[in-house]
């Protein structure tokens, strides 16, 4: 990719938060806020991945050493003056700019989905993790019962009302996905409905995760 093509997509980014209204926003703040910071605890070295505007990374900014990491440099100087958090503009489609080992935690929210080599980017998070660092985020799911009813009505993908969603993984995608580089120790489902934790692949619309480096 080269200096132009960063820059269409910067640019095309800054315009899609801007223009959908997703600066200061956050799917379930308070709970992905909660559960992240419960998740990562305190005194850790933590990367934020397409963190945005740090509007849910200030959930875990209280005694942890935080670095936000978006392409969006607008955001990203929302998020500086904000919560006076540490950025940096990375591109999630070419090496991290960070050492080998560097991070005690990598959190990724709503972020695998959007991104067009993923492997990539998985590969790139369990290098810059340490020995037993942990992975978390969060991610939306495709081909669940609503999902296939939408396909027998005609419709698009729910998760496709978003142009940027370039995956589009069931339950058994995203754990085989992330289980190719890391440990998947737990998954809590956001959103489903009251049937999705007892048939995760059949309703759950939304899953976080929590895993653990394979170096380990």
């Amino acid at each position: 990719m080269n200096n132009d093509d960063k820059s269409l997509v910067q640019s095309y980014y800054e315009s899609h938060h801007k223009e959908g209204q997703r600066l200061n926003q956050s799917f379930l703040e308070s709970i992905r806020g909660q559960l992240f910071s419960d998740w990562i605890g305190t005194n850790k070295k933590v990367l934020d991945l397409g963190g945005r505007d740090g509007t849910l990374t200030k959930y875990f900014i209280k005694k942890n050493n935080v670095t936000l990491a978006d392409i969006d440099e607008n955001a990203l100087e929302y998020a500086k003056r904000n919560y006076k958090v540490e950025t940096m503009k990375v591109d999630l489609n070419q090496s991290l700019p960070f050492q080998d080992n560097s991070f005690d935690i990598v959190v990724m929210a709503e972020v695998l989905e959007h991104l067009p080599y993923p492997n990539i980017t998985l590969g790139e998070i369990r290098r810059v993790l340490k020995t037993n660092g942990e992975f978390i985020g969060n991610l939306p799911l495709a081909y669940h019962l609503k999902d296939r009813w939408q396909i027998i009505r005609g419709r698009k993908l729910l998760i496709s009302g978003d142009p940027t969603h370039l995956q589009f993984l069931s339950y058994e995608d995203a754990q085989k996905l992330i289980s190719n580089f890391f440990n998947l120790e737990e998954i809590t489902i956001l959103k489903g409905g009251k049937l999705s934790n007892k048939f995760p692949k059949m309703f759950a619309r939304n899953i976080a995760f929590r895993c653990v480096n394979k170096n380990s």
